[in-house]
């Protein structure tokens, strides 16, 4: 162990003393290594303030801003004193509030700038942050004391003798040079405490190995890493932080592009059956009945995928497409290629109503090809079975015997697939649908029943840029579908602004009745399921139940998958499937039929009211985001999501995928309580703006936080990057990946190379560890 790994695994409490260690514990912060990594969100400039308009409620904030006005008064209500600071950044304002202090009157003057640290939180519709943490400076731009709260200031953190909390603050202003560092910080630590424990690091910070060798780092003009953790944490000018990003962001990228290049190196290493279809046998009978000519982009996919099926190493693609590009079609020819090659393929699906929408897509494209067995099959047929866990056990026990003895050709299924009982003849290729939303170990699982290494096809209907797919699906070879097939309809999407516009709410409700009335049919998409209002719910609320069933049942009342169940503090209440339903059908959508669909009914009742709505029974399908992906009904032109601010970018463009399936257009009306001024209008703008998958998904990418960009991944790539970004850093991530490529074809141990071939190793063991603890 050399002596910088054995600084950086050194404990806190060691370096920065125990009350500090401690709370710095409470933010995952364990060791020196931890510390050094916890870098600055952001950076505060002396002569310029922080956008008071950008803070959300709820959010600790740090604050760079100016005391606009300071007011004292009596309370009404009990004996005591409020002091209230108005800060600005210029344009808006913030509260500060404290109570029975009212030495903060003479602190706190008009003029003075300072960093303020607090909870957001709203009162009289203003934002405010209550017994805020601050430091001012003086007029020299130095730290000034804020006595007496300035004693919270921890005396462990080693940085003088003899406790001047001013000669402190004043050396922090001197550490930051021109930039001030703000850190994610909390109540307990505000970030001029992180940075205080933060210099006791620097100062005794030895040399740090690099993980990128040295002639790639003089290629790219990066400095070492030790001067990266020093700027990026006393920084003069951004372009120094710009610099230091980019060294410690290639060596992240390099670490996990060499374990994505070492890892699809051993799988061409990996031997598995070549699956090459016959030359009038099914693949060809089935490409003879397909009623419409492939795009440029499936014919081009296929292709690949046949090409990748022949080789006696196994495939590993991902394959992703716009909504409604063809997806299904392309998989479905891949299994049919294994099947006519004599193997088995089987589908994963993450829900029973996408599993059933898959089964009644693929058993209608193959028509009798499906009917293998069965009298007056063609010879080459094949059979398709559907396994759920909620199927009658007659029928799960006919279809268990089928797979084992290979008469299934093609088995599609949710996770009952997974389970130890079921056992193929010879599965050769496995596909996994709605990939994110399945562990590694659950592909795993599905990919152990093989004989030999199974080819595999995961696919996504959620665009990926770029960068991120080499990311996170870095041992992957990717497939695109950008082409819409011939005839597919444009999407119209507007933003309808109940609060402000009620009357846009009304009208919303009379285009669904206008559809209705030309026979087409509807969807209402909401966050919730709601409470069942009267312990019943019909398959049309208000009309003669179908085929007997009740619609409601069991556990109702939960959030569905996808929608929060609440909204914040200061939200309004979210309009939930049940309640909503039961509304329209007595009052706007009277002369509808209307149904529900929702995650927790019963799976015999979910097939029949899909059935129904398939069959034109139900105008009106109120549902959850159950419906988000494999509903495919071309007669439902107009779909209206309430509480559309709820969903994300990527959800909504996936939503409304539902609709303009057929020969007519489809609308796609998102309703909103929120003003046009909050972030999530912005997003909801940027819907309806374009149907452009792949722009909406950088859009939505860009919002979020890195951890929840790579939330697709195992949490040993997340907890891995935390200074990359997965969406910006293109050119970084690009020359990382070709670079990782040589140094696994020149030497896939890495020997030359001890300090990259330990971060690499420690990565790999660590999703390895994950791998194993969740199996």
């Amino acid at each position: 162990m050399t002596d910088s790994a054995a600084w950086l695994r050194q404990p806190l409490r060691e370096v920065v003393g125990g009350a500090t260690a401690k709370a710095l514990a409470a933010m995952a912060l364990h060791t020196v290594g931890d510390l050094l990594d916890h870098l600055p969100r952001r950076y505060g400039e002396h002569g310029q303030l922080s956008d008071i308009g950008r803070l959300q409620v709820g959010e600790q904030a740090t604050v760079l801003a100016q005391v606009a006005s300071v007011t004292s008064r009596r309370m009404r209500q009990r004996k005591g004193t409020i002091c209230e600071v108005v800060v600005t950044d210029g344009r808006q304002r913030l509260s500060l509030t404290f109570f029975n202090q009212p030495w903060r009157e003479r602190q706190l003057q008009v003029g003075m700038r300072g960093l303020f640290a607090g909870t957001v939180d709203v009162r009289a519709s203003r934002r405010q942050l209550t017994h805020p943490d601050y430091v001012i400076f003086g007029e020299d731009d130095a730290a000034a004391p804020t006595a007496p709260d300035a004693t919270a200031l921890d005396a462990d953190v080693h940085l003088d003798t003899d406790g001047d909390i001013e000669r402190d603050l004043l050396t922090l202003a001197e550490f930051t040079g021109y930039l001030i560092p703000i850190y994610p910080a909390t109540a307990a630590l505000p970030t001029w405490r992180i940075q205080k424990a933060v210099a006791v690091l620097l100062d005794t910070m030895p040399d740090l190995p690099g993980l990128t060798p040295p002639a790639v780092a003089a290629r790219e003009g990066l400095m070492t890493r030790t001067e990266a953790y020093l700027t990026l944490h006393r920084p003069r000018s951004m372009d120094e932080v710009d610099a230091a990003r980019r060294r410690l962001a290639y060596d992240e990228a390099l670490v996990l592009q060499t374990v994505l290049a070492r890892r699809r190196a051993a799988l061409a290493e990996t031997a598995a059956t070549p699956r090459v279809p016959d030359d009038d046998g099914l693949l060809t009978a089935f490409d003879a009945r397909l009623p419409f000519v492939l795009t440029t982009g499936q014919r081009d996919v296929t292709h690949e995928i046949g090409t990748d099926l022949a080789q006696t190493h196994p495939m590993h693609r991902l394959l992703q497409g716009e909504v409604g590009s063809g997806k299904t079609v392309v998989a479905l020819r891949a299994m049919v290629t294994v099947v006519d090659a004599g193997g088995q393929a089987a589908l994963l699906a993450p829900t029973e109503v996408l599993a059933q929408q898959h089964f009644r897509t693929m058993t209608a494209m193959l028509g009798p090809l499906a009917d293998g067995g069965l009298l007056g099959s063609p010879p080459e047929a094949t059979r398709v079975r559907l396994l759920t866990g909620s199927q009658p056990a007659a029928v799960r026990r006919a279809t268990l015997l089928d797979i084992a003895s290979g008469d299934a050709g093609i088995v599609v299924g949710t996770h009952a697939l997974l389970q130890e009982h079921v056992d193929f003849f010879d599965l050769g290729l496995v596909v996994i649908d709605e990939q994110h939303r399945f562990g590694v170990e659950q592909r795993e699982a599905l990919r152990a029943k093989a004989q030999t290494p199974p080819h595999v096809l995961v696919m996504t209907a959620t665009p990926i840029p770029r960068t991120v797919a080499m990311t996170i699906f870095g041992d992957l070879d990717v497939s695109t579908l950008t082409e819409l097939p011939e005839g597919r309809q444009q999407i119209s999407t507007h933003v309808v602004p109940a609060a402000d516009r009620p009357k846009y709410l009304d009208r919303a409700w009379e285009r669904i009745t206008e559809e209705v009335a030309k026979g087409r049919q509807a969807y209402v998409v909401c966050p919730r399921i709601g409470d069942d209002l009267d312990g019943r719910s019909g398959v049309e609320l208000g009309h003669a139940e179908l085929g007997g069933a009740e619609l409601g049942g069991a556990e109702l009342g939960g959030a569905e998958s996808g929608g929060a169940e609440s909204g914040g503090p200061g939200a309004p209440e979210q309009h939930s499937v049940l309640a909503l339903a039961r509304l329209l059908a007595d009052g706007p959508l009277a002369d509808c039929r209307v149904g529900v669909l929702h995650g927790q009914l019963p799976s015999d009742v979910k097939e029949s009211v899909m059935s129904s709505f398939g069959a034109g029974e139900i105008d009106v399908l109120v549902a959850t985001t159950v419906i988000e992906v494999g509903v495919d009904v071309p007669n439902a032109s107009v779909m209206v999501v309430m509480d559309a601010d709820r969903f994300g970018v990527s959800q909504l463009h996936q939503i409304r995928g539902r609709v303009g399936r057929g020969d007519v257009a489809g609308l796609c009306l998102l309703v909103t309580e929120l003003s046009d001024q909050s972030p999530a209008r912005d997003r909801l703008d940027a819907v309806a703006g374009t149907t452009d998958g792949f722009v909406l998904a950088r859009v939505d990418l860009e919002q979020r936080r890195e951890g929840d960009v790579l939330g697709a991944a195992q949490s040993g790539v997340r907890s891995s990057l935390k200074v990359l970004r997965a969406v910006s850093d293109e050119a970084i991530i690009v020359a990382a990946r070709s670079d990782a490529v040589a140094l696994v074809a020149d030497d896939a141990s890495l020997n030359s190379y001890p300090d990259l071939e330990a971060a690499v190793t420690t990565l790999e063991s660590h999703e390895q560890a994950e791998y194993l603890e969740k199996s």
